[in-house]
């Protein structure tokens, strides 16, 4: 009781300093975010029904994190119990999502009557699924305060507190429309959705690629750094924590150049500033989780990172590859580098043939790319931090990000050194500083 009192003229100050965060967070997100161009406005029009309602999800959000501030539990558990709810918590979750995948497979092979067939199923999940919804805040805000205080203890407190304050909320994450010029990879135009079934999607991205003679795709999102950020539902503690940690580093870099330069750069969402800043976020997020497992989670598995190129190496000769395996990233990069260089060349038709041909050896292989295209390349090649081994094909950000990460003695100085970089050559300079 007395240290749940002795919080509050902390909460009021951090509610002070949260409406000081939107303000300056929605100031910094100008009108050049939004493209005015014919295209911009026929495809908004078009997808309108599948809009996704930011202010109400926003007004929700706030609304619902505020009352856990004043009046969540978790003030009362120690580092160790808190640990344990999460736990505890994930493991409903996960047992939630087993169930739901169970009753879905009922009705995608459908027997006499799926709903008798799924009475007991569904009476576990809808339980669990109750139980959740009442534990949710609270271990969205025991997450919050473990990757809080290992940032705190990193440098990046003010005062004893983290800014920006940390604020992150498990939800449904819409999806993203990302539209590509057909004769070059490039990230044009992206517009938000609802979350949609395989067969809409499907059908949406025929309707927009005929239509006006571009390359779509529709994909998930894993976050979003709005305030606070939207994180999809996962049961894994790991990748919860580097999401979180993830989508801190946006808010972070919100009030430095490359933060606004991801909005405001030449090219808009396609600039150079979106691949460095995700790519940073991407391997800062990597870096703190490993550090919030260590202390919190020991048992889990950190993730991990990349190797680094080294400038001085003398090149390997290329090694023969098993003919029963397939190497994803090799395969990933000749693709991305076969595609820019026919396209390149104008050969348009070519390219998306040769696309289409590796997307069906790669669902060969065991992964399912639903679609390969301009797009897709536009959209993942902005996260070069070695989850998707290849795909910045020839593109030197992703390694020389690294390479800054290596070089630099912590993640504060990681960031302070990233903050201001907002191109390929400011990128290529402090590499060379660096080394």
């Amino acid at each position: 009781m007395f240290k749940h009192l002795y919080q509050f003229p902390l909460t009021i100050l951090k509610h002070i300093r949260l409406s000081l965060f939107i303000f300056v967070l929605f100031w910094l997100i100008p009108g050049s975010t939004i493209n005015v161009n014919g295209l911009f406005n026929a495809l908004a029009f078009h997808i309108s029904a599948y809009s996704f309602d930011y202010i109400g999800w926003e007004l929700n959000a706030l609304g619902s994190k505020f009352n856990q501030t004043l009046f969540g539990k978790h003030a009362y558990l120690s580092p160790e119990e808190g640990s344990q709810y999460v736990r505890h918590y994930m493991a409903d979750l996960a047992r939630a999502q087993q169930l739901e995948a169970q009753i879905r497979r009922y009705y995608i092979n459908p027997v006499d009557n799926p709903d008798t067939a799924t009475t007991d199923l569904r009476d576990e999940r809808d339980a669990l699924r109750e139980s959740l919804t009442s534990r949710q805040l609270t271990a969205e805000a025991i997450l919050e305060g473990q990757v809080a205080t290992v940032l705190v203890e990193e440098g990046f407190g003010v005062a004893g507190q983290l800014f920006p304050p940390m604020s992150m909320h498990f939800t449904e994450v819409p999806n993203l429309l990302i539209v590509s010029p057909r004769d070059e990879i490039r990230f044009n135009i992206s517009l938000n959705l609802v979350p949609l079934n395989v067969d809409t999607t499907t059908e949406l991205e025929t309707f927009i690629d005929e239509t006006y003679d571009v390359s779509s795709l529709i994909v998930p999102l894993g976050g979003i750094a709005l305030y606070p950020a939207m994180i999809f539902e996962t049961a894994s503690i790991s990748r919860a924590v580097e999401i979180f940690a993830h989508e801190w580093a946006h808010h972070y870099l919100y009030f430095y150049p490359l933060g606004i330069s991801y909005f405001t750069g030449g090219d808009g969402f396609a600039s150079e500033a979106r691949t460095i800043n995700e790519t940073t976020a991407d391997l800062f997020g990597k870096v703190i989780a490993s550090k919030v497992l260590q202390r919190y989670y020991p048992d889990h598995e950190p993730p991990r990172l990349p190797e680094p190129p080294d400038p001085n190496a003398e090149p390997a000769p290329p090694q023969p590859i098993a003919p029963d395996r397939f190497d994803f990233g090799t395969t990933m990069n000749d693709t991305r580098v076969t595609a820019d260089e026919l396209l390149a060349e104008g050969k348009v038709e070519e390219a998306e043939a040769y696309m289409e041909s590796q997307r069906l050896l790669f669902v060969e292989n065991g992964y399912n790319i639903r679609k390969l295209n301009q797009a897709y390349f536009a959209f993942y090649g902005g996260y070069q931090s070695g989850d998707i081994p290849g795909i910045g094909g020839a593109d030197p950000i992703g390694p020389n990000v690294l390479t800054v990460l290596r070089a630099s003695r912590t993640p504060l100085r990681y960031l302070e050194n990233m903050r201001n970089i907002t191109s390929r050559a400011e990128l290529a300079t402090l590499v060379e500083e660096l080394n």
